[in-house]
């Protein structure tokens, strides 16, 4: 007789799930060193199949039963394309700047954090599991970021067949009653979870056009050597965005609470917006191409540290004058022409003047320029790639130059170069 037979809980087709595993690395070979990282457990409390940030994968023995071999390797690839592309750290990150609480607003992370994978995760050999949440199902564009998805869709009628939906703690960075927790067996180092992303990441930059555009993407940032310094200028950039005065505006969509203390008057109430950001990047013939590639790639990481709102951030490239604005829609796209003598000078009176004002001005630059005599009304962030006194850029054709270091009120972090550039 069998355990259905005798009412015994059936137990785990591991067979079936590691075939799936299998198949799914052979579909997705740039993913194999991920799928077999993760160490499967057991679990009667998960719907499906869950993931936590240790790189532990929970598995219901029912839902492997009922589920087909060719949809085990879809899931199997959804859920550790959640650790890949760090959905815990983002949803932690996103939930203390948006002030986002409660098991409600996970759900949406969760949720989001789907739309972002299942756009293009499908197809050529990977069939989409059953119930697959992508963009089309919540009439949302495709080829965004979870972070982006986010501010597109509230909990409704669009998502109340969702409810069920629990990738686990890896995907939203809530814990669960089922977790193992930091100091639970299986479970990756800090290093061994690096090491894993990296190696996936070089397997799909070596071989281009095999993987589609979310991965490259994906790739391509991760694919950087970490630097200590970039989450500084996040930090900075994120501290002055937040501070009184940023981003805040009065609206009557709102009515003060202290208007009932006054009969027949409607007081503004005052609400955050996601804070504005001109990033000027030193395009003058001292800053290297290395250097400019450095710039465009702390552009993007400035749009995440805002929250990714690209329609809040604009650059300016700027040598000794700043004839154009660029609005942000992708780093890759803005022309940074120059290559003359330097006055950011120019960059801070365009970025002030172009309507609205920006809350944050970010420069990035080698320090070679003359600085604003007076403080701008707003904050300012330097990113200084360093110079040595003793280096032929140093001079500027003028031997006794020396450059004026960065003002006082302006935050400056100091831009390493990445080892190997240039």
């Amino acid at each position: 007789m069998t355990a259905y037979g005798t009412g015994a809980p059936r137990a785990l087709d591991r067979d079936k799930l590691f075939a799936a595993r299998l198949h799914a690395a052979r579909v997705r070979p740039y993913l194999a060193t991920a799928l077999f990282a993760l160490h499967t457990v057991e679990s009667r409390q998960v719907p499906t199949m869950a993931v936590d940030r240790y790189w532990r994968c929970y598995v219901s023995p029912s839902f492997v039963d009922r589920t087909p071999v060719e949809e085990l390797a879809g899931v199997w690839v959804h859920e550790v394309s959640h650790l890949l592309r760090d959905h815990h750290g983002r949803s932690d990150r996103v939930a203390r700047e948006r002030g986002l609480t409660g098991p409600g607003e996970r759900l949406r992370m969760n949720i989001a954090a789907d739309c972002e994978i299942n756009d293009d995760a499908f197809g050529e050999g990977l069939l989409r599991p059953e119930g697959a949440v992508t963009p089309e199902t919540l009439a949302l564009p495709g080829g965004e970021l979870m972070e982006d998805y986010l501010r597109r869709f509230r909990l409704g009628p669009r998502t109340q067949s969702l409810v069920w939906l629990d990738c686990g703690s890896g995907a939203d960075g809530l814990d669960r009653e089922w977790d193992l927790g930091p100091d639970g067996a299986y479970g990756l180092s800090d290093q061994e979870r690096d090491a894993v992303r990296f190696r996936v990441a070089r397997g799909i930059t070596g071989r281009p056009g095999n993987a589609p555009r979310g991965w490259r993407r994906w790739a391509e940032e991760a694919f950087q050597p970490p630097q200590p310094w970039r989450e500084l200028l996040g930090a900075a950039v994120r501290s002055a965005a937040s501070g009184s005065g940023a981003g805040e505006d009065y609206t009557y969509g709102r009515p003060s609470r202290r208007s009932a203390g006054l009969p027949g008057v409607v007081l503004p109430s005052l609400r955050r917006r996601p804070p504005r950001v001109s990033v000027i990047i030193d395009t003058s013939g001292s800053v290297s191409d290395a250097e400019l590639g450095s710039a465009l790639r702390e552009v993007s990481a400035i749009c995440r540290a805002v929250g990714g709102r690209r329609d809040h951030v604009t650059v300016l490239p700027c040598d000794a004058s700043a004839p154009l604005v660029h609005s942000l829609c992708r780093a890759e796209g803005i022309p940074l022409v120059g290559g003359g003598g330097t006055d950011l000078r120019t960059g801070f009176v365009r970025a002030l003047r172009r309507g609205p004002r920006p809350d944050v001005v970010v420069v990035l630059t080698d320090g070679q320029t003359p600085w604003p005599r007076n403080r701008p009304p707003c904050r300012t962030v330097v990113g200084l790639f360093p110079r040595r006194h003793d280096s032929p850029a140093w001079d500027e054709d003028d031997p006794d130059y020396v450059p004026d270091a960065p003002p006082e009120w302006a935050r400056v972090v100091v831009i390493e170069p990445t080892p190997g550039a240039g």
